[in-house]
C-alpha cells in the first residue's frame, strides 16, 4: 500500500443505484451513493442512464472517475470527501466531512471559518480523527452566518493575539 498525502485511486466500479465502489493507493475501500448528487446537479444528469454510469473508469491515472460518453469527470478528492461524509461514524464527523464536501473551501480558508489550525482541519478532513462537537457546531453555525450575512460574529476570525504578563 503507498501513503496518501492527496485522495488518489488505484480502482472504481460502477455498482447498481449509482453507487461506486472506490479503491484508493492506500488500500481504503470506501462506497459513495452518488444518486442525489446525479438528481441536484444538472451537469451530472446524463449518468441517471444505468448504462452510462456503468461506463466510469479512472482518468488521469487516478486523480480523478470519468464517464467517457458524456465527458463528465469528477476528482479523486472529492469522490474521498463524499465518501468519508456518507460513511461517517457518528453525526460530528458526518457534519464536518459534508460541510468540507458542500463548501470546497481549501484548507487555510477552512481553518480560518472555523477558528482552528489548518492541521486540525487536515486531521479531521482525513478521518484519522473523530470531530469534536464544537468543530460540528462551528460547521452548522458557520452555514447560519452565510444564509443572514446581516449578522456578525463576535470577533474577526483568525486573527487573535496573545498578551502575556511578565
Amino acid at each position: 500500500m503507498l501513503p496518501m498525502k492527496r485522495p488518489r485511486l488505484s480502482a472504481v466500479q460502477a455498482l447498481a443505484g449509482h453507487c461506486l465502489s472506490l479503491t484508493f493507493i492506500d488500500g481504503q475501500q470506501l462506497s459513495l451513493d452518488l444518486s442525489r448528487d446525479l438528481q441536484t446537479y444538472p451537469g451530472l444528469k446524463p449518468l441517471l442512464d444505468a448504462s452510462v454510469f456503468a461506463s466510469a473508469e479512472l482518468g488521469d491515472d487516478g486523480w480523478s472517475v470519468e464517464w467517457p460518453e458524456p465527458d463528465i469527470q469528477i476528482g479523486a478528492d472529492t469522490l474521498y470527501r463524499d465518501a468519508l461524509a456518507q460513511n461517517a461514524p457518528d453525526e460530528n464527523t458526518r457534519i464536518f466531512m459534508d460541510w468540507r464536501a458542500r463548501t470546497g473551501l481549501p484548507l487555510n480558508q477552512a481553518a480560518e471559518a472555523l477558528g482552528v489550525s489548518p492541521r486540525s482541519i487536515s486531521r479531521y478532513s482525513s478521518g484519522r480523527e473523530a470531530v469534536p462537537r464544537s468543530l460540528a457546531l462551528a460547521c452548522l453555525g458557520w452555514d447560519s452566518l452565510q444564509q443572514r450575512p446581516a449578522q456578525h460574529a463576535a470577533e474577526d476570525t483568525g486573527r487573535y493575539v496573545v498578551n502575556r504578563k511578565n
